[in-house]
């Protein structure tokens, strides 16, 4: 798919059809055929990175000078089937903008129905890089913003475990189940962001340093803004992944506790079971000479020490305060 703007009276204008795209100073290529690429490289002159090629992970692969020409890569966030990174390509050059990405973009669609509405005024390619990359930036701080709302549910509910009203063993045995998923799932997701907002941290200062000669000088300030705002999320980044740490300690912790629940219940059973199993075994012999058998009360006096040898242990237990 592809999408072209050009700038007309100091607004963007989405161009109807191919004709004019050497006029365009935004190309955006979404899945491009060879085509597409064909059409674009003839318009513009500019190589037109392919998959392979944006998906390096080398950042002297992902961070290129050539021939004045900045060709740029990073990582970005896709939700089709799930959250996921995919690699998107900039070729940004004095004229104009080429994008190049892979699958679909909230960010992108989203920057390009707001300069077809002619809301936004943008003079050259560096204007748009800069306001997509600052679009990126803030859906991603958007996202921290979610994950922190949903890390203290998450955290209310764990801890509201040990409170006085807690809920059956099989319903705490299933809510830990679910906050794990949760956990994993938010965990996955971080991870995506801040492998994102890496590559931002990255190109900012790539793009300051090699475009001194041509860079608009009202963009300065908008590079300031943009790597400080990529240092502070990447702080708020730090504090999320402690606290998902902690819920995921804290979560393990509560599963650990309730295993061994279990275990000292079975212990306490089999050790308060011995003595009554002993004189069972001792009574159930059936030698001649046993002298309780001739006894008027001696299956009562067999169940009396049955009783007595199961009450014994039990409240040793409860006097060391074990059960």
């Amino acid at each position: 798919m592809l999408t072209a703007f050009t700038c007309q009276a100091g607004h963007m204008v989405r161009l109807p059809d191919v004709e004019g795209l050497s006029s365009a100073i935004w190309i955006d290529l979404r899945d491009p055929t060879p085509e597409e690429t064909r059409l674009v490289t003839e318009a513009t002159g500019l190589h037109v990175p392919t998959k392979a090629e944006v998906s390096e992970i080398e950042a002297s692969s992902r961070l290129v000078l050539r021939d004045g020409v900045l060709y740029l890569s990073m990582p970005l966030i896709t939700m089709t089937d799930g959250p996921r990174v995919v690699s998107a390509g900039f070729v940004l050059s004095s004229e104009r903008l080429v994008t190049v990405r892979f699958a679909v973009s909230v960010v992108f669609d989203e920057f390009a129905a707001r300069l077809a509405a002619g809301s936004e005024a943008h003079e050259s390619g560096a204007h748009v890089l800069i306001d997509i990359l600052a679009a990126i930036v803030d859906r991603q701080a958007d996202a921290m913003e979610r994950i922190h709302a949903e890390l203290d549910l998450i955290s209310h509910r764990v801890f509201s475990l040990a409170g006085e009203g807690r809920a059956g063993r099989k319903m705490e045995d299933r809510l830990l189940r679910d906050t794990l998923g949760q956990l994993g799932r938010i965990g996955d997701l971080i991870s995506h962001i801040r492998e994102s907002l890496l590559g931002v941290t990255r190109l900012v200062p790539f793009i300051e340093t090699n475009t001194t000669d041509w860079l608009p000088t009202e963009l300065r300030p908008k590079l300031t803004t943009l790597r400080d705002d990529t240092a502070s999320i990447s702080d708020f980044d730090n504090h999320l992944t402690d606290k998902l740490q902690f819920l995921l300690d804290a979560a393990l912790g509560f599963i650990n506790i309730a295993q061994n629940d279990v275990m000292k219940v079975m212990t306490i059973a089999s050790v308060v079971g011995i003595p009554p199993v002993l004189i069972a075994g001792v009574y159930g012999m059936n030698f001649k000479n046993i002298h309780e058998y001739d006894w008027a009360w001696g299956y009562q006096f067999g169940w009396a020490l049955v009783i007595l040898t199961t009450l014994i242990p039990l409240a040793i237990f409860r006097w060391r305060k074990w059960i």
